[in-house]
């Protein structure tokens, strides 16, 4: 019996030694893991809760990846001849002395987005104003000339076009749709920092009288803009485009959330207009107004509490030759109702020129009809 037990201790000895020898020489033939621990440090394994991978709640990562790469950064240039009056500022002399060469050139920074894959791009009129060189910097690093196809300072809307291949557009939204507490997503490059995505509520639509403008009729959001986001996109929350970062109103100069966007189908009428004519063709017939309060209406007796008074008629202008006075009220234009001076520029600004337009006037308490025969706008004239 002594003897089993002594072969049996012998046997487990060498096992339990080649065991030893084959997990230090090839772990793999045991099918085990051999982790090298510094000395010093804890355990290989720690008992921690990892959560599977899953998309964050309340994220706009989808809509923010798809519309960032049509946001491109617009830089240009402008020569300061030896007149210009930066140069002849003391403050600036004091930096640069006499050593000024007789042109320097002025960067400045702003945002644009890229609505066709032919190159043409959305941006500003005040960020590329003047401006003897335009380069585009996409979000993907490329870098661009570009030329500017057609400027609108009445909507401070500009198109440029670059040319460039594969580019990634974004798609056109429906600002008509667009409702108070929305959220929306700003895409600009503020200050120079790079493309930045703020996020924020529509706050007002259909703000005017904003004098920022001559033609006023923007999305107001608390979504951060700041200067460079000029140009840039307002998107929604599936990142269709919604308007073109226009302007804050701000004390300070930095935001309060009080940014306002021009909306994407202004944007996109005069895109199309500039494209086809150069230019955006408006209606015009020659009279300035004034809204009708109820404190004017009392005070002249007049028969109603809104829509617009006519304030001054051009000499010859189409109005004078259609007969329409100072003092008539203007009721509707086509047809289409009057209610306020705001909507009476659109209103003819839609008419064709050359064409007809049936008005109807309140006059002496008297409702006249006139048929004007529309004229062009001319640019920054007063209707």
């Amino acid at each position: 019996m002594r003897r089993y037990w002594l072969l049996f201790a012998q046997t487990v000895t060498i096992a339990l030694g080649l065991y030893a020898v084959a997990a230090t020489l090839r772990p793999d033939w045991l099918g085990a893991r051999m982790h090298a621990i510094e000395p010093g440090t804890v355990a290989d394994k720690v008992a921690v809760l990892q959560a599977p991978p899953q998309p964050a709640a309340g994220s706009y990562r989808d809509a923010a990846g798809r519309a960032m790469p049509a946001v491109v950064n617009i830089l240009t240039s402008k020569a300061l001849h030896e007149n210009h009056p930066l140069l002849k500022d003391p403050f600036f002399r004091r930096f640069f002395g006499d050593k000024l060469p007789p042109e320097e050139q002025q960067a400045s920074l702003g945002s644009g987005v890229i609505v066709s894959p032919d190159g043409y791009i959305l941006t500003n009129n005040h960020v590329i104003d003047a401006a003897d060189e335009i380069e585009v910097v996409l979000a993907d690093g490329r870098k661009a000339p570009a030329r500017v196809v057609g400027t609108d300072p009445e909507t401070d809307l500009a198109v440029i076009r670059i040319d460039v291949k594969n580019l990634p557009v974004i798609v056109l939204g429906h600002s008509e749709q667009a409702r108070v507490g929305d959220v929306v997503l700003a895409i600009g490059n503020p200050f120079g920092v790079g493309q930045t995505v703020t996020m924020g509520i529509i706050s007002a639509v259909g703000r005017n009288n904003l004098h920022i403008n001559h033609f006023e009729n923007f999305i107001q959001t608390d979504a951060a803009i700041n200067f460079g986001n000029s140009g840039g996109a307002l998107i929604d929350t599936s990142g269709n485009l919604l308007g073109i970062n226009s302007a804050i109103y701000s004390q300070s100069g930095g935001s309060v959330g009080i940014g306002f966007a021009i909306p994407v189908s202004t944007a996109k009428s005069v895109m199309e207009a500039i494209i086809k004519h150069g230019q955006v063709v408006r209606g015009w017939i020659g009279i300035e107004t004034q809204d009708i309060t109820p404190e004017l209406a009392d005070s002249f007796g007049l028969p109603q509490e809104s829509g617009t008074i006519i304030a001054g008629v051009v000499r010859n202008g189409p109005a004078d030759r259609a007969g329409i006075r100072p003092g008539d009220i203007l009721l509707t234009v086509d047809g289409k109702k009057v209610g306020n001076t705001n909507e009476m520029l659109n209103l003819i600004a839609q008419l064709t020129p050359g064409g007809k337009s049936t008005m109807t006037l309140m006059r002496k308490n008297h409702a006249a009809t006139v048929r004007v025969t529309v004229g062009k706008r001319p640019r920054e004239a007063v209707e």
